[in-house]
């Protein structure tokens, strides 16, 4: 936490970083859904961040931190596919179970709200510069 008060601008800029780390999970997610990998240890698992809320006390208001990414979601799916130059030695491989309807939803909602804060921080912009102005008239 920053030593005053928070300021609009700093819970907005920190919300669109978390929301910023959250859209690169769910690209990563979608850019690895129907990989293969040799073994399950080595397949890919999905990855989600996890959020944590901080409360400031001298402007009572809460912003958000990424405390972590960590892999979530179904274990990888076994197939068998020994024509596959990944297969193990009876013939399996192993693909990343990466639900890609529900990374496209993720990305629209992070989308949204990167947006929502990116409207944030233009309002309180423009309601200082009108405050500004009325101090010339």
């Amino acid at each position: 936490m920053p030593n005053g008060p928070l300021s609009i601008f700093q819970v907005s800029g920190r919300a669109m970083s978390a929301q910023l780390v959250r859209m690169n999970t769910t690209a990563s997610n979608l850019a690895n859904a129907g990989s293969v990998a040799s073994s399950p240890e080595t397949a890919y698992r999905t990855i989600k961040p996890v959020f944590r809320t901080s409360f400031d006390k001298a402007s009572g208001m809460s912003t958000v931190d990424v405390e972590s990414v960590v892999t979530a979601g179904e274990a990888p799916t076994k197939r068998y596919d020994p024509a596959n130059p990944m297969a193990d030695k009876d013939g399996n491989v192993w693909e990343s179970n990466v639900d890609e309807t529900r990374e496209l939803v993720d990305m629209m909602e992070t989308a949204r709200g990167y947006q929502n804060n990116v409207e944030v921080m233009q309002t309180a912009k423009s309601l200082i510069v009108d405050t500004l102005k009325l101090g010339k008239s």
